[in-house]
């Protein structure tokens, strides 16, 4: 459920950085859960410069509205357009073709300080 190669942030983000330095984040599993059936999803747009830790986008479910938050800073170099009209994606595959935002992080080494898989799932598991 939480996969040992990706980075995790408190707001229920996950991280996975590529070879080509980047890093590709989306909503982890146990969130896509909690809100439930997904109806729409707003990603920012390529070129947008993200700050860590502040809001780039939503995702609607059935239930509610949330805020997806950058977990870095970074420039969006690409964004996940099958969303657009696929946005179950990440009911089904949030690892995967559930992916959200491909970003350049202004800091690379940033990634070491969010969560390992441990730490995540202790946090969930406390909620």
């Amino acid at each position: 459920m939480f996969p040992d190669e990706l980075r995790y942030t408190a707001e229920h983000e996950w991280v996975r950085a590529t070879d080509s330095g980047t890093v590709v984040f989306g909503i982890t599993d146990f969130a896509q859960g909690s809100l439930g059936d997904i109806v729409y999803v707003s990603l920012p747009g390529v070129g947008e410069s993200l700050s860590a830790g502040s809001a780039c986008g939503e995702v609607e479910s059935t239930k509610s509205v949330s805020d997806i938050y950058a977990p870095l800073a970074g420039e969006v170099v690409a964004r996940n357009e099958a969303l657009d009209g696929a946005p179950e994606n990440v009911n089904t595959d949030a690892y995967g073709a559930g992916w959200m935002v491909e970003l350049r992080p202004a800091d690379p080494s940033a990634m070491d300080g969010l969560l390992t898989a441990a730490d995540y799932r202790a946090l969930v598991e406390k909620a």
